[in-house]
């Protein structure tokens, strides 16, 4: 009884092993491509981000749904869902549309940190999501259109 125990658990440990090792994909390299106004309602501000999702991998992607949350400055700022599906073949990308919502509160926020001068220049960002099953995460920093280049000076 014991014996049959310990070779059940045994082969459970070989199968998770083997899954592990079949993960062995690269990682998606997802990047905002384009960004677009939409028509937003009340206090929402609405996009079409149209996200080059990456495939380094030796085998097709094929997804179903993609999901969207995007941090600016370390806070949130935006996200989306969309209900799309294909594929992206390997070692290839694909574009990828998702209508992104953010509150008008969050913008104003940044707004507000911009004339006081808390935030630079260059405004750090980060974007997680899925792309059907698979996790992708992207971040980076972009300088915001018509900078100056002097901060306002507080009085």
């Amino acid at each position: 009884m014991i014996r049959r125990q310990a070779l059940q658990w045994s082969s459970a440990l070989v199968l998770l092993a083997g899954c592990a090792a079949l993960s062995g994909q690269e990682p998606l390299q997802v990047h905002v491509a384009d960004l677009q106004p939409l028509e937003g309602a009340g206090m929402e501000l609405r996009f079409l981000c149209v996200l080059r999702v990456q495939n380094p991998n030796e085998t097709d992607l094929q997804f179903s749904g993609v999901a969207v949350d995007v941090q600016v400055g370390g806070k949130a700022f935006a996200s989306g869902v969309a209900d799309v599906t294909g594929t992206v073949p390997r070692f290839g990308e694909l574009l990828v549309p998702v209508p992104l919502s953010a509150s008008a509160m969050n913008l104003a926020r940044m707004a507000m940190g911009l004339f006081m001068g808390q935030e630079q220049p260059r405004v750090d960002y980060a974007m997680r999501g899925r792309l059907g099953s698979a996790r992708f995460e992207s971040s980076g920093e972009f300088t915001l259109p018509g900078w100056s280049g002097t901060q306002p000076v507080p009085s």
